[in-house]
């Protein structure tokens, strides 16, 4: 029975440890407290059912009596008896908490706050696997199945959460499923009886077995190869995987596709669409607005080192999407419009709206709203056959509104937020010579974005130009040939260097698919470019890719085409709609001439980076790191021989002792009293452990019973050279006076004795041999063998010394010591 209660315990806290994934859902701890109350009292609950001998029905029984009275302490409604004892109302109470939480589920993305509802939900979940988990384990002794209930909790996060479940919480939770299996290995093997070894010793603590050891090394091996396994191929989850599930027939399907924000590759997508060969239709879109601007799904606004990425968006429900009107600058006037939208073929967890909706219609509640992005995303949800409509607002201002606006301050959030660029001093420099002399923050983001013209080098092509200096932005403004993607990653990180906030919005232009107020919008369509940040105004477009080349391209007064003159500056400009100023006029053969993508600024993962791929980096240091931890048992053997060396004293002997027995030929005996005896016996013990460390490493049989005369009259035996011999027995009489003489030996030349030995027997070893000597010496990986062991027997002891100081205060023995008196 003891050992039953103590298994229960290890049941129920390795359902705990099997819960630590949920940590990537919640923002705070408040799960793990309430989940461990509810676990401790269903742990305790059958402890106590099982020492009374109830049958196993009745142990699930008095469990789920626990987990109810554990909810209703938690969540009770405040009509409970006694504060624990749950009535009606708290029934009804807590179907009211599972309705709340299916609304929390759809209206919060990852990480949650803590609501009432995902609470009183995970509570019971984690309670009910503990339930599960101590029945299979305890009541039934098949722990093995225990792993089932204990893998639904952690497929939680992995179904719900946007990007890939951190590697930490996977590990606690197999630690805790592995405790689970030695606990109930360890409970079986007790149950017959006391232990014994193969020959025949009463075992009293835990010793390690050759079967043991092998199976908690595999166990060990194969969570570290589960986890590290993907973190050694950065690049299996957007490369190769992704090329084995890409259709080529929507964005969604291939290097698109994933949960909403970061699971999102638009530079990939982006490229991966503009390079089909084929045309197909995304989307349609029916708008009142009479030339309206581009349609946009996504924006990447996050700069780290590795380039722009696509931040994980937080999100509102979309019936209240708040007023963009509400925080104007003087001079900018809005208009109200409606459109439509059929989604056909684009399969994403996005949805395509313009700039700045004021509401939304035909929704459900599983889509959401990223006031940051200004996106509509789904973690749940694809977009594909979607239909809906919504109001947006088209703001309008002209550009000396832009140039009246005034910088913002350091402390902003969005200056903070959207300012972070890493140091390139080429780019640096550039920004620099752009903006100089330019006082307002407009006349420097215009002055960035007219150098990207024609006049000064620019181009559109199939391919991009090499550069040389290990920075991609480099070198695309160095060889000045792209594409949208490109232009659109350049002119924002441009802005960025001159301290004004920016980021890269995907969407699709105008095209030219017309008809009435409708617009077919197709995979060619698709396009990149820069929004800037100005205070009053909102985000504000720029388009930097030449327009000639971009079937459907918008111009605005503000931001005319480079390419061609300025147009006659009108009263007031709509932002995202070209108006009277407009220059979209693209030439329809080079439509196609947009399809090829190299890598150019956007790296494998479509982010704008330094280097087109990181596995060779990723590689180099696995291999370095590999190669550290192999050197380490060569060090640590060359530093203990190092301590072991003796600093060789002449032999002025003080004092000389008849010697038992003649020494070897050519050996001076001398015999050392005093604190010279006492040096001569530390060397002679430190040269002998050397000499016993140097066979072990060269695999000669070490019997720690045998004198120091016999070991070495052995070594002599086993073919050591003459040399050796005479080493051999030097050090073994040295030993052998300095453990059993009153006066030790001193005055004898014991480093070249011990060299002498090493080369004789390096050369009497195989080639194997002399490597794993050199790199993996075995004297090392055998100490580190016999530390755990002693580590783990000295752990083992002192829990049975704790757990038997324990069961001294047990009441059932204090009963038991009563009665019997």
């Amino acid at each position: 029975m003891r050992g039953r209660r103590h298994l229960g315990f290890v049941a129920a806290a390795a359902t705990l440890l099997s819960a630590a994934p949920l940590s990537a859902i919640f923002e705070r701890w408040t799960w793990l407290l309430q989940s461990t109350l509810a676990v401790a009292l269903i742990a305790g609950v059958a402890t106590l059912t099982r020492s009374l001998r109830a049958p196993v029905w009745a142990q699930v029984l008095s469990m789920l009596g626990a987990l109810l009275l554990g909810l209703t302490w938690l969540f009770g409604s405040g009509s409970e008896l006694l504060g624990v004892l749950p009535t009606p109302d708290t029934i009804a109470h807590f179907g009211a908490l599972l309705n709340a939480s299916a609304g929390d589920m759809r209206s919060y993305g990852v990480k949650v706050p803590d609501t009432d509802g995902l609470l009183f939900v995970t509570v019971l979940g984690v309670g009910s696997v503990a339930i599960v988990v101590d029945l299979l384990t305890v009541g039934l002794r098949r722990p093995a199945l225990a792993g089932l209930p204990m893998l639904a909790i952690y497929s939680v996060p992995v179904a719900v959460y946007v990007e890939n479940v951190p590697a930490l919480p996977f590990i606690v939770g197999a630690i805790g499923f592995l405790w689970l299996l030695v606990a109930d290995n360890v409970n079986r093997v007790r149950h017959f009886g006391r232990r014994f070894t193969g020959d025949g010793r009463d075992v009293d603590i835990w010793e390690p077995s050759p079967l043991a050891a092998a199976g908690r090394r595999l166990a060990v091996v194969g969570v570290v190869i589960a986890v590290l396994l993907p973190l050694a191929a950065p690049q299996m989850t957007n490369g190769l995987l992704n090329r084995f599930n890409n259709s080529g027939t929507g964005v969604g399907e291939g290097n698109g596709r994933g949960g909403a924000g970061g699971g999102v590759q638009l530079f990939a997508a982006l490229r991966g669409q503009l390079n089909q060969t084929t045309v197909t239709d995304y989307v349609k879109v029916t708008t009142n607005e009479p030339d309206p601007f581009y349609l946009r799904f996504g924006a990447a606004d996050q700069l780290r080192s590795g380039g722009f990425e696509v931040r994980t968006p937080t999100g509102i429900p979309v019936n209240k999407i708040p007023d963009p009107r509400a925080s104007a600058a003087p001079g900018v006037s809005f208009q109200t419009y409606r459109a439509q939208v059929e989604v056909t073929n684009f399969n994403m967890p996005l949805l395509p709206i313009y700039a700045n909706p004021v509401a939304v219609q035909n929704l459900d509640s599983n889509w959401l709203y990223d006031r940051g992005t200004q996106t509509v995303f789904s973690n749940r949800r694809q977009s594909k056959g979607k239909k809906y409509s919504f109001d947006y607002v088209r703001s309008a201002y002209t550009q000396k509104v832009l140039e009246a606006v005034p910088p913002l301050t350091r402390s902003d959030p969005i200056q903070r937020q959207f300012t972070d660029v890493p140091p390139v001093p080429q780019v640096d420099e550039l920004v620099a010579r752009l903006t100089e002399g330019k006082q307002t923050q407009y006349a420097k983001v215009r002055a960035l974005y007219d150098y990207f013209s024609r006049q000064n080098g620019f181009s559109y092509s199939l391919s991009t130009q090499g550069g040389t200096s290990g920075e991609d932005i480099v070198n695309f403004l160095t060889s000045k040939v792209g594409f949208c993607q490109q232009y659109a990653a350049a002119l924002a990180w441009l802005v960025r260097a001159a301290d004004i906030p920016s980021r890269v919005a995907f969407g699709f232009t105008v095209g030219s698919g017309r008809q009435d107020n409708t617009y077919t919008l197709t995979n060619l369509n698709m396009h990149a470019w820069t929004e800037v940040y100005f205070s009053g105004v909102g985000w504000v477009p720029f388009d930097a890719t030449p327009a000639a080349n971009v079937t459907g391209s918008t111009r605005t007064e503000y931001a005319p085409d480079t390419d061609q003159p300025d147009p006659v500056a009108p009263a007031a400009v709509p932002s995202a709609a070209p108006g009277v100023g407009s220059t979209a006029a693209p030439n329809p053969d080079d439509r196609l001439d947009r399809g090829a993508f190299d890598d150019g600024i956007v790296g494998g993962d479509g982010s704008l980076s330094g280097t087109s791929t990181t596995w060779p980096y990723w590689a180099g240091g696995g291999v370095l790191v590999l190669v550290l931890l192999l050197a380490v048992p060569a060090l640590l053997r060359s530093s203990l021989r190092r301590r072991r060396q003796v600093a060789t004293v002449a032999a002025t002997a003080t004092a000389l002792a008849p010697a038992e027995g003649d020494p070897p030929p050519g050996v001076v005996q001398v015999v050392a009293t005093g604190a010279e005896a006492d040096r001569a016996r530390a060397d002679a013990h430190a040269a002998w452990d050397e000499l016993i460390d140097t066979m072990v490493d060269f695999r000669v049989t070490v019997d720690r019973t045998e004198t120091p005369r016999a070991t070495a009259d052995r070594l002599v035996t086993e073919g050591l050279s003459v040399t050796g011999a005479d080493a051999a027995r030097l050090l073994g009489r040295a030993e052998e006076r300095a453990r059993y003489a009153r006066a030790p030996l001193a005055g004898s030349e014991l480093n070249p004795a011990l060299r002498a030995i090493r080369e004789s027997l390096r050369a009497r070893a195989d080639r194997r041999t002399r490597l794993l000597a050199a790199v993996l010496p075995p004297s090392v990986l055998l100490r580190w063998r016999l530390a755990i062991m002693d580590g783990s027997g000295r752990f083992v002891t002192a829990n049975s010394q704790l757990r038997e100081g324990l069961l001294r205060w047990s009441p059932r023995r204090l009963l038991a010591n009563r009665a019997a008196r």
